[in-house]
């Protein structure tokens, strides 16, 4: 008896260690296959969420302009709309800053002028003809130096008039795709930067630079060998507004610059290569998004700019639209957070109607005035630019000039004048 009683003794301890062993065992058990898969399913309906807010946020910008804009009531166009680059961070610009963006209407060309804060850019500058245009506009916005000058490429109806705006003002910088050109009109853009002090030189895509409180920001150049697809594009930010000029960049090009990834949101677009069918394609407008959109394009142009298609997608879009041909030159400011349109001419104009076919690339009537949009101190004249002479299309001396001296140009008497031409004693032409 005794001895039995001391084995159960012994049991005491070691059911002691095993009830333990049992109870730590419970308590450090991991969480069961279930919990983890419903731990899981949460982390993944949250995410799935985000997403779908996300894609639903991206097709709503796209999709749904439910504000409708202000129509225009009067020949000074006040439309305002803040804009908020989600991807950039805004830097607001110091008291007293300002900016604007002149579209200079140049007809079937380009031009615009950027002013910031005492600052100048010009992004091209018409045909040979708009020379006394780029002329006379800088001396009368008393811009006798530019820090800038970008020719987006080397086609004459961009760098055309570079020639009469270089003529007038210094450049500090000069931007282009190509340095040489085989061009009159772009040998002579080249002689005049050379003239001013500067030389042309290619940027490089993802350059940056500053005008005033706005940046510039080079986002394609170069794309392909092709001309209208070297242009150079680049984005002008100011606050929170921006601003995206394309040159005449056509599918192949928007397409390069798409795959970069590089940030396209911009609240006013220029559109491309004068509102081609090649250029603004959907895949590129729905990256952009712009509130607003300038055409530079000419009355009656032989090549149908703006094609149908064209406004057809920005119609889609629900942006508004602003035309050289339809109404002169158009004037963008920004505040930094909103942007104000003045237009010259034709407030109203339905600038989503088809253009006018020409088979002429400019249409004038019988008395060799353009027709009655345009100013009636303006008409037709022959340039000698070797004895700095013009004549009436009519005169007599005309048939003399040597067909590389002889120039035609349209405009005034005065902006003649001011490029130092003067008139021919035997015609002797006049307004």
């Amino acid at each position: 008896m005794k001895t039995k009683h001391s084995d159960y003794k012994n049991l005491g301890p070691i059911l002691l260690i095993i009830v333990f062993l049992f109870l730590v065992g419970i308590l450090s058990e991991p969480k069961t296959e279930n919990a983890t898969e419903s731990t899981s399913y949460s982390d993944s309906s949250v995410l799935h969420s985000k997403d779908e807010e996300s894609e639903e946020e991206n097709e709503s910008k796209w999709i749904d302009f439910s504000t409708e804009l202000p129509s225009i009531e009067n020949s000074v166009t006040n439309v305002e709309e803040s804009y908020e680059d989600s991807n950039e961070p805004s830097v607001e610009p110091p008291i007293n800053s300002s900016f604007a963006v002149h579209f200079i209407d140049v007809g079937q060309a380009d031009s615009a002028l950027i002013l910031c804060d005492g600052e100048s850019m010009l992004i091209d500058g018409g045909n040979v003809s708009d020379s006394g245009i780029l002329y006379t506009y800088l001396k009368k916005n008393k811009i006798t130096n530019l820090n800038y000058v970008i020719a987006t490429h080397a086609h004459e109806d961009h760098v055309g008039g570079l020639a009469g705006a270089l003529n007038y003002a210094d450049a500090e910088t000069v931007y282009c795709p190509v340095t040489s050109y085989d061009s009159e009109a772009f040998k002579n853009f080249v002689k005049y930067t050379e003239k001013s002090g500067a030389s042309v030189t290619v940027p490089k895509v993802g350059q940056s630079f500053k005008l005033g409180s706005a940046t510039a920001d080079i986002l394609g150049c170069n794309s392909t060998e092709e001309t209208n697809n070297s242009s150079i594009v680049i984005k002008i930010t100011y606050g929170e507004t921006s601003f995206l000029f394309t040159g005449d960049a056509e599918r192949e090009a928007e397409q390069i610059i798409l795959e970069s990834g590089a940030n396209l949101s911009s609240t006013v677009l220029k559109v491309g290569h004068h509102g081609s069918e090649s250029s603004t394609t959907y895949p590129f407008l729905r990256e952009i998004m712009p509130s607003y959109a300038v055409i530079s394009v000419g009355e009656g142009n032989m090549y149908g700019h703006p094609t149908e298609s064209l406004l057809s997608r920005l119609k889609d879009a629900e942006v508004k639209v602003f035309r050289t041909d339809l109404q002169g030159t158009v004037i963008c400011e920004s505040d930094g957070k909103t942007v104000n349109f003045t237009v010259s001419k034709n407030p109203n104009a339905n600038t989503f109607a088809p253009p006018s076919f020409s088979a002429e690339p400019e249409t004038s009537n019988s008395d060799g005035q353009d027709n009655e949009s345009e100013s009636p101190t303006q008409t037709n004249y022959i340039l000698n630019t070797n004895s700095k002479k013009f004549h009436l299309p009519s005169c007599s001396s005309v048939q003399s000039i040597k067909e590389e001296n002889k120039k035609s140009f349209y405009g005034s008497l005065d902006e003649l004048l001011e490029m130092d031409y003067t008139p021919c004693g035997n015609c002797n032409p006049k307004i």
